[in-house]
């Protein structure tokens, strides 16, 4: 579904559109600017991360026959961006620079640059909720396994959270830390999940099981887990890697780059789902919504779409999409 970035493309290529974020907002906008001949970017963390990757079932989509696994319904719509020419990047944005020229976006794989910028993260996010979380942020505590895992060479880790994410980042701590302990409140693993972790020593699997305290100063010293079987055991670890979901929008990687509302989601023009930056859109989750569903986010996706085509071209009307008889 996703290609891996090189230095060509995050060192050299400018596209006309880096769209973050892969969910239904993300790709739809990217369907309608690759197929008007924009040189698209999307750049996606994890297709089973999002709300709709991570849901059960989906039946009230328009065109749906039968009911879909929401992963399998994100699954279609990459593709079709990719039909129409949209390139797909495993990578987890780190920061911006909206003022630079091309804008910048750094993630993990690199610095993509692009004449605009379509952001698309959702509302996943989360405030601090462990006990002693808040105060070990950066000592110990990450959210950005590809961002930290060399920090733990040598030493022991956790990494807790929505087990398809998990198992996803689980490999690259794997390879720096001397033993991880994966923590989940899951009360089986899959066959699947189970097969991936296969041969890998340095993996323990707590299920049923849960992050109640970190403890340390300055730096995390341990955790205390809790489960059926036990109360409060303390486990003595260097750092601890939170992949859990909340419901507040994305966007610790902006770094206040744009204007937000008072609930943390990017201020928009509803008309064109421009921001406060000239050439910088916003779709989905990520504005202040009150009714959160694929559809809208999709349709989100579009008017973004055809706004960053609109600015990239001058136009003074945006040019819209459809076929008609010769």
């Amino acid at each position: 579904m996703s290609d891996d970035g090189d230095k060509k493309d995050t060192q050299e290529e400018v596209y006309d559109v880096v769209i973050i974020g892969g969910g239904p907002a993300g790709l739809s906008a990217a369907m309608y600017t690759a197929r008007a001949n924009l040189k698209t970017l999307v750049l996606d963390k994890n297709p089973a991360s999002g709300a709709l990757g991570s849901t059960d079932k989906i039946e009230n989509y328009p065109g749906l026959k039968e009911p879909i696994v929401g992963k399998d319904l994100v699954a279609v719509f990459a593709k079709q961006a990719q039909s129409f020419g949209a390139k797909v990047v495993a990578a987890q944005v780190m920061m911006v620079d909206f003022d630079a020229d091309p804008k910048q976006v750094m993630a993990g794989t690199g610095t993509y640059q692009g004449r605009s910028v379509i952001i698309a993260t959702g509302s996943m996010g989360r405030k601090p909720s462990i006990k002693g979380e808040a105060d070990l942020i950066g000592r110990g505590v990450s959210y950005c396994v590809t961002c930290d895992a060399a920090f733990f060479k040598g030493r022991e880790a956790i990494i807790t959270g929505d087990v398809e994410e998990v198992l996803e980042e689980i490999d690259i701590l794997a390879r720096f830390a001397k033993k991880v302990h994966l923590i989940t409140s899951a009360k089986e693993l899959t066959s699947e999940q189970k097969a991936g972790l296969k041969g890998k020593s340095n993996i323990e699997v707590l299920l049923k099981t849960r992050v109640v305290e970190i403890i340390g100063k300055p730096m995390v010293t341990g955790v205390k887990i809790t489960g059926p079987d036990f109360k409060d055991r303390d486990l003595p670890i260097s750092g601890i890697f939170i992949l859990l979901h909340g419901n507040t929008p994305v966007t610790d990687y902006l770094h206040e780059a744009l204007a937000v509302t008072e609930d943390g989601s990017i201020k928009i023009d509803k008309d064109d789902m421009s921001t406060s930056v000239p050439g910088v859109f916003a779709a989905g989750d990520i504005c202040s919504r009150k009714y959160r569903q694929v559809v809208i986010a999709a349709s989100d996706g579009a008017v973004a779409a055809l706004s960053a085509d609109k600015y990239l071209n001058k136009r003074e009307k945006p040019r819209y999409q459809w076929h008609q008889k010769e």
